[in-house]
């Protein structure tokens, strides 16, 4: 005969219950849930003019790591123990973002890690502090959060995040859309919660007399070492473009994309900086086989390829640039004209370089 169950397990059953629910719950509301796919909304300050058949475009792709500056940038997700950079530094690293900017005077700007609503910078909005220093011109914007939560319970954050990608024109954009991209497979539900949520943020560039062109902005994973996290996030970025070339139109894909392009490039890495790699081989290869690519691969191999790195490792102690993760991919249709990493007076605004390129848009189609 079975023996009766006691009353306090019972309990204590439903008490672990309503204390999980009042967990899951609570990690729910002060995280973000964003759906696969989502409209984003355009900011725009003024009429901005349409692109012309035929123009040149000229883009600027840039990881400003929420104007941390450099040095002092070892924090705690890569083994350091530096502070988070105190607002003098912040300003002054916003200034020299700008000041490169209005320099190369580009068309569009794709920008990753800016914060908006972190307590690490003190919940400022870090894409409105730019755009006061910038031109009038650029008078349309969007962006998509990939990081967000309330608050995050860990010893080096114990407050709210907020960071995004975005999109500056000085042409007109349309329809911008946020397609949600692979978490890290590895982390468990709660975990998964408090952490980045990484996408591809997209707008459409009507050209005047008909067409358009897909301008994307990305970051993918970092710290997804033993995982198949990055190739899943590949192939995702991949089915984008792919849709839209299935569709007869052109893009341009920028971004931080946390990926080596070859095995040589990985054998050139420090002992530390290798862990963060496939050591099997890159999962960026899809998109460098299929896709051109800004630097291209045969840049990327050649003579020359120290000339085409976009990252600072923290532990490189040389403090020079000693890989390429950055990239911007186009289609066919596009031209490429002058492209090139700058780096001769960026080292010190942040731990990625500005990649800058001019595309030549299709010419009118004859009727």
């Amino acid at each position: 005969m079975l023996r009766s169950v006691p009353k306090f397990l019972g309990w204590g059953a439903i008490v672990v219950i309503a204390v999980a629910s009042l967990v899951s719950a609570s990690v729910y509301v002060v995280t973000y849930h964003p759906d696969a796919i989502e409209n984003e909304a355009i900011v725009s300050t003024e009429p901005a003019p349409q692109a012309k058949p035929g123009q040149q475009l000229k883009v600027l792709s840039w990881n400003v790591q929420f104007f941390a500056g450099r040095p002092n940038n070892k924090f705690f997700f890569d083994g350091g123990t530096d502070p988070w950079p105190s607002q003098r530094m912040v300003n002054s690293t916003a200034i020299a973002v700008a000041n490169i900017i209005k320099q190369e005077d580009p068309d569009i700007i794709f920008l990753q890690e800016l914060d908006d609503g972190a307590e690490r910078t003190r919940y400022h909005d870090q894409l409105q502090q730019l755009l006061d220093l910038l031109p009038a011109k650029y008078a349309m914007h969007t962006s998509s959060f990939y990081w967000l939560a309330d608050y995050v319970p860990h010893g080096e954050l114990l407050g709210g995040v907020g960071m995004k990608m975005s999109i500056i024109s000085r042409y007109r954009i349309e329809h911008a859309t946020r397609y949600a991209l692979p978490n890290i497979t590895t982390d468990d539900i709660i975990t998964e919660q408090f952490k980045p949520k990484r996408a591809v943020h997209g707008v459409y560039l009507p050209i005047e007399g008909g067409g358009r062109v897909n301008i994307l902005n990305t970051h993918l994973s970092a710290y997804a070492q033993g995982t198949n996290t990055m190739a899943l996030q590949v192939a995702s970025v991949g089915e984008v473009l792919r849709d839209i070339e299935a569709n007869g139109e052109s893009a341009i894909l920028a971004g931080d994309f946390n990926l080596v392009p070859t095995e040589s490039a990985y054998q050139e890495l420090g002992a530390d900086s290798r862990r963060y790699y496939n050591p099997a081989g890159t999962e960026i290869a899809p998109l460098l086989d299929n896709y051109k690519s800004v630097p291209s691969l045969s840049e990327m191999l050649g003579d020359d390829h120290q000339d085409w790195f976009t990252h600072i490792a923290n532990d490189n102690q040389s403090e020079m640039p000693d890989k390429t993760i950055d990239y911007i991919f186009y289609t066919d249709e596009l031209i490429l004209g002058e492209h090139y990493v700058r780096s001769s007076d960026t080292l010190k605004i942040s731990d990625h370089l500005p990649i800058v390129a001019t595309f030549t848009l299709p010419a009118p189609q004859s009727r």
